[in-house]
């Protein structure tokens, strides 16, 4: 669940979205009207792997997080933590929710995901080792890259882009559009 703003944090003043002038011209951001505290609403860096399990004849792993109601799988991601290169991070996020072992690291690109106020710098990961998952992890599954779908959204056109890479043409999920 994401954090709400309501209260500057500097004297605890109720928040308003308020204009004011920025470099770039007038800006309507949540604002401080007492002490001009501006909420600068910035897109958080996630990090992301395209796994290729190279002891499992280069299966791509992907796995569905435990908290997701529907039986969709992922990419592996995660957030930097102070101090760590995205590098280390994506290989320490690899580790931590798969014990898989990162021996490769190669970056894919930097995707904006703007429903989720991300932007999300995305990896190919070599591992391997014994796959186990953390808490946060419900199951995984392993495809090749000729039965891997993608999907049209976030770390899907990374999994895409990387299927590009290796000679592959992407076959995309076509999610049902909801109604109502």
């Amino acid at each position: 669940m994401a954090y709400e703003h309501r209260y500057c944090p500097n004297c605890a003043t109720p928040l308003q979205m308020i204009v004011a002038a920025e470099d770039s011209g007038d800006k309507e951001r949540l604002r401080c009207p007492a002490c001009a505290w501006t909420h600068w609403n910035n897109p958080v860096p996630v990090l992301a792997a395209v796994i290729e399990c190279t002891d499992r004849d280069g299966q791509i792993l992907l796995a569905r997080n435990a908290f997701w109601t529907q039986r969709m799988f992922g990419l592996i991601t995660g957030f930097m933590e102070a101090g760590e290169s995205p590098e280390e991070g994506i290989a320490r996020e690899v580790a931590e929710e798969t014990s898989l072992q990162v021996s490769s690291l190669s970056l894919i690109g930097v995707y904006d995901f703007q429903r989720m106020n991300q932007l999300i710098v995305a990896y190919h990961a070599q591992a391997q080792g014994e796959i186990r998952l953390s808490p946060e992890l419900a199951e995984y599954k392993l495809f090749t890259p000729e039965t891997v779908r993608c999907w049209r959204a976030g770390t899907g056109f990374a999994l895409a882009d990387w299927l590009r890479s290796r000679g592959h043409e992407p076959q995309f999920i076509d999610w049902p559009r909801r109604t109502g």
